[in-house]
């Protein structure tokens, strides 16, 4: 299979922060949608984004507590949505489409990871129900916003999606859960949804984008024992960082997915991976744990996936 996953030489990097990838960059007028976006690297990518002169919409699952974290951000404003319940979803777009607005850049920040056998809505395991399903319904809800702006959409993926592909015969793990195959499956479809919805709205100029922002330490670990991050090497029996070179700060963190939202560099480009500010190469085979695997960004997979989300959420703009 051909692939345009090459690096394009950006001039940016693992060390790049969200500010850096911004200079020079005007988003004065443009509106961003951005789920997540008042934690760890969310709340970077909005402080970043309002920097440069965008208006920031941050849907959250605890408005007040949102509301906390972005006091004092200019130009951002907040409102209810939580990814694991569809009711929300649609009242939520349903809301905001009636203010006729239209949308410049969707990031899809939010997420959760490695949690503990949690079912949401009708039985769905929930981080393929938060981190996939949600946001693949809020795109759609949301697509003529995104259509009438010619947006781009960002999934922010991982470098977990290495763990695992689609499970077509058990995407809900209802047999032998595990929580970091149940990660890594809602990552890999967080870049095949932004596979196919590349291919859907490319000639309607949408262009959509996936990436792995890089391993930083935020809430996003609050499912994780410090046991299990002590055992993995993260940090010390006091909490410590041991490694702070292997770690990004979330201004770091939240630089490829600013750039995949803004950058000119990218323009005529989509459907591709990113990390590091920059089109990520194909996965090696030795299985070092960069780089995209084949399977996350196969059209066919895309397809299907987009089709089963489709009939699961009961949600299809391109119908």
């Amino acid at each position: 299979m051909s692939t345009a996953q090459h690096k394009i030489g950006s001039g940016f990097g693992a060390h790049s922060t969200a500010d850096e990838v911004l200079d020079g960059i005007d988003l004065s007028g443009k509106l961003a949608l951005v789920t997540g976006g008042y934690s760890g690297i969310g709340l970077e990518t909005t402080r970043s984004l309002a920097r440069a002169g965008a208006h920031v919409v941050v849907p959250a699952r605890r408005p007040e507590s949102a509301r906390e974290a972005l006091a004092g951000i200019d130009g951002v404003e907040t409102d209810e949505l939580d990814l694991g319940d569809l009711e929300s979803v649609r009242a939520f777009a349903e809301r905001f489409l009636a203010s006729g607005r239209t949308v410049d850049i969707v990031i899809d920040s939010a997420g959760i990871m490695a949690c503990p056998e949690t079912r949401v809505g009708p039985g769905w395991e929930a981080q393929f129900a938060t981190n996939h399903l949600g946001h693949f319904a809020l795109v759609n809800r949301v697509w003529p916003a995104i259509e009438a702006g010619g947006a781009r959409v960002v999934s922010v993926s991982s470098t977990g999606h290495h763990a695992s592909g689609i499970r077509w015969d058990d995407v809900h793990w209802n047999t032998g859960y595990d929580k970091w195959g149940a990660y890594g499956q809602a990552k890999t479809a967080n870049v095949l949804f932004a596979v196919e919805l590349d291919r859907l709205g490319r000639d309607r100029g949408v262009r959509a984008f996936a990436l792995h922002p890089g391993g930083i330490l935020t809430p996003l670990q609050r499912h994780l024992p410090k046991e299990e991050m002590v055992e993995r090497g993260w940090i010390d029996e006091t909490g410590r960082i041991l490694h702070p070179e292997s770690f990004k700060t979330p201004q770091q963190g939240a630089a490829t997915q600013v750039w995949a939202a803004t950058s000119p560099q990218l323009d005529g480009v989509g459907g591709v991976y990113l990390e590091d500010c920059d089109v990520a190469e194909p996965a090696p085979v030795d299985g070092a744990r960069t780089g995209v695997m084949p399977y996350a960004i196969d059209p066919g997979e895309a397809r299907r996936l987009w089709a089963l989300s489709a009939e699961l959420t009961g949600v299809n703009a391109f119908a």
